[in-house]
């Protein structure tokens, strides 16, 4: 198969950029934070300023627990935010993902706007990032090779690698990957090559209880629920469509905007895998963080409202995660706990469209054993 130019990777990439931070490009659907209450605490535990937010991460300590989502790289735009992302990840003590490293293994010209993550951060844990569907014979392009998934961990002195399910957009992107046979083997396989954890990442139509089992049998140690009610990659390959004239893959993008699981609901499910998770998906506060941990996450991904401070500059960025990390240290504090990992056990009430989920499809929201049940202060 003759792989497609890297040029075109490049401009793919150049182009999500500008639909996500310029478009609006949401889901229509709510991620479901609105419909879940944490049970305040009249009698706070401990002092608001001595709050915990420290969070261990396979195997690693966070400063709190937010990672900075995957998002970009492989342009020189990308390259820049990514640097500027990275030194609030090493000043904050935050884990980060950087985005798919496919154009950096076609074009090594580009790896280096992958390269300054580790470059800024040299403490920070940073997750590596490929498709899926690129690890089976695709039209244009042949399978990634175990040697090429150890090059994109090594590429940035990755701490894990995250194998993104993103099938959704790959069906409605004008030069999308559709092939899945034998996609499970491979992915299998994948897993057990690599020298660093692997992380499942679905990248925003969510997960069912299902799909998190399947993946926890596959071998993976940790996922990322990447539920619906964020960005909506069906609407960024939308406005691709629709430049290029493409109609048919323009309105499969309109009709699949809201597709998907959202990420409160995503969340319950995939506490059946066992798995350390990770909550993305339309967290916009820390409150927003604080309901995903009670849910069952381990820690939240956040993307584009970092993505948007991260053009505005460094100090931008600091003033969200500071503003971020306030909001959380208070959720903790008025649910009468002292460390974030209280919030596992906290009572919670589940409304409306989230519960209705949640009912129909035989999730249980309240507090597990695993996660502390019990010990509410």
């Amino acid at each position: 198969m003759t792989p497609a130019p890297s040029d075109d990777v490049e401009d793919r990439k150049a182009e999500h950029l500008r639909l996500v931070t310029g478009r609006d490009v949401a889901s229509r659907v709510s991620a479901g934070w609105s419909d879940v209450q944490l049970v305040h605490h009249s009698l706070p535990a401990t002092d608001l300023r001595a709050i915990d937010l420290t969070t261990d991460f396979l195997g690693h300590r966070l400063g709190a627990p937010l990672v900075i989502a995957a998002m970009t790289g492989g342009h020189q735009i990308a390259g820049d935010v990514n640097a500027r992302l990275a030194r609030a990840a090493q000043r904050h003590g935050l884990a980060m993902g950087l985005g798919s490293q496919r154009a950096a293994l076609r074009n090594p010209d580009l790896a280096r706007t992958y390269t300054v993550a580790r470059e800024a951060a040299p403490d920070a844990f940073l997750i590596a990032n490929i498709g899926a569907a690129q690890l089976v014979l695709q039209d244009s392009d042949a399978a990634l090779t175990p040697h090429q998934l150890r090059e994109a961990v090594m590429m940035i002195g990755a701490n894990a690698l995250a194998i993104h399910l993103n099938f959704l957009e790959e069906t409605i992107q004008p030069e999308g990957d559709r092939r899945v046979r034998g996609l499970r083997e491979a992915m299998a396989r994948a897993v057990a090559s690599l020298p660093v954890p692997a992380i499942a990442k679905e990248t925003g139509t969510g997960m069912s209880r299902q799909a998190a089992v399947d993946l926890s049998r596959l071998g993976f140690q940790a996922l990322d629920v990447g539920g619906l009610g964020g960005t909506s990659f069906a609407a960024v390959e939308a406005a691709r469509a629709e430049a290029r004239g493409d109609v048919r893959r323009a309105g499969l993008g309109h009709v699949y905007r809201d597709w998907g699981v959202p990420t409160a609901v995503s969340v319950v499910a995939a506490r059946a895998a066992g798995l350390p998770m990770i909550a993305t998906g339309g967290i916009r506060t820390g409150l927003d963080a604080g309901k995903a941990i009670a849910l069952g996450a381990s820690v939240v991904g956040v993307a584009r409202p970092l993505l948007a401070a991260a053009l505005d500059g460094d100090a931008a960025v600091d003033e969200w995660i500071g503003q971020f990390q306030e909001e959380l240290r208070v959720a903790v504090f008025l649910t009468g706990g002292a460390r974030v990992a209280d919030l596992h056990a906290v009572p919670r009430v589940v409304l409306g469209d989230t519960r209705r989920w949640l009912d129909d499809l035989g999730y249980d929201p309240s507090p597990s054993p695993a996660l502390g049940a019990g010990e509410v202060p």
